[in-house]
């Protein structure tokens, strides 16, 4: 399994920008293996996140904003999902995972 952060390398957002690193900083620094996915270059990748997204989790208004987090096809959520999941200590379930992993492997 592979947990992918669709993520914006190019965006205005100081708020987009601070969650993405709080996403990619507590995955790394609980060595959770993941790769990051950059919408601002591939316009196949932007459009797969969103079609990806439940419909329930869709803006009513403009496009789904980065960090969206996957286990690989297999939406779990955005920031605000996996602040909560923080919160509640139970990241590991957010992400579909069954225990703490102890690999990292990052990928641009």
């Amino acid at each position: 399994m592979v947990i992918k952060v669709y993520i914006a390398s190019s965006t205005g957002s100081v708020a987009v920008k601070k969650h993405q690193q709080a996403v990619v900083g507590f995955l790394e620094a609980n060595r959770i293996s993941f790769q990051e996915v950059d919408i601002t270059m591939l316009e196949e990748q932007r459009l797969w996140m969103y079609r990806n997204i439940p419909q329930d989790k869709q803006p009513e208004k403009g496009n789904p904003m980065p960090p969206q987090i996957f286990n690989e096809d297999r939406y779990c959520g955005d920031y605000e999902d996996f602040f909560q999941s923080k919160e509640n200590n139970t990241v590991f379930a957010f992400l579909g995972l069954s225990s703490k992993p102890s690999v990292k492997d990052s990928e641009s």
